[in-house]
């Protein structure tokens, strides 16, 4: 049998309902912090998205992606009139993405600075039956097919290569030694000839700047052996096709 106090029975009469007003109260706080915490949350998403400019007034409607410093910087999808999805720098297209006109027209390929600027494909509609130019486009222009793949005429001593292109509206051949994995110190004798363009460096790479394609180089110098025995003459000769900012890697 439980037996229960007059005294505790009063003290229970007496703080009820100051326990159920303090409840009430807690709950309605709670709820209110909930509200304030949604709308400081929409405010600063749609705060930051409102901040986030894309300089291209056909598809600055809206925007959705990646922003810097209040412009739209990496990948995203930007809609107005026209509409633009893939990677952008300062508020502009550039790098890689697709982009299609009102009125159907679609460009799939490479930008720079909001421009055609590399390898793309247009698509158009005449006389109800799509028209295509593939190729190379330069600062919003069509130039044609794309040029053939950079080609390696003689090579002597050289384990393996390659060939990148920057997307840069430099026109320009850097090149870069490698042995064991590093840059290669150990070099005498260099030469390097090309049939266009002028001597030109950045840190340690160098070739030539101001390049006109398609253009043949021909190098040659002597270095050590990777055991650092004998001395090993080295030549390679490639010629690059296609315009732009290049930059070879050789590796002995």
């Amino acid at each position: 049998m439980i037996v229960v106090s007059k005294k505790s029975y009063f003290y229970s009469l007496f703080l009820l309902p100051f326990l159920t007003t303090s409840l009430a109260i807690y709950m309605k706080t709670l709820l209110l912090l909930c509200l304030i915490s949604t709308f400081t949350m929409s405010s600063l998403l749609l705060f930051s998205q409102e901040k986030c400019k894309v300089l291209n007034p056909n598809i600055s409607g809206t925007y959705e992606g990646k922003c810097k410093n209040g412009f739209a910087n990496g990948k995203g999808i930007a809609v107005g009139v026209d509409r633009y999805e893939g990677q952008f720098s300062k508020g502009l297209a550039d790098g890689t993405g697709i982009y299609t006109w009102k009125t159907g027209e679609t460009y799939s390929g490479e930008w720079m600075a909001g421009q055609r600027h590399g390898v793309g494909t247009y698509t158009m509609h005449v006389s109800g039956r799509d028209s295509v130019q593939s190729g190379l486009w330069l600062t919003d222009k069509y130039m044609g097919p794309k040029p053939k793949d950079p080609l390696v005429t003689y090579k002597l001593s050289v384990d393996r290569y390659n060939f990148k292109k920057a997307n840069s509206s430099l026109e320009r051949v850097l090149v870069d030694i490698y042995q064991n994995g590093s840059r290669n110190n150990k070099i005498s004798d260099f030469r390097m000839n090309s049939s266009s363009g002028q001597n030109s460096s950045s840190g340690l790479s160098i070739g030539y700047n101001n390049v006109v394609f398609p253009v043949s180089v021909h190098i040659s110098y002597t270095t050590t052996s990777k055991l650092n025995s004998t001395a090993v003459l080295v030549e390679f000769n490639f010629e690059i096709y296609e315009p732009g900012d290049w930059r070879v890697s050789i590796y002995n």
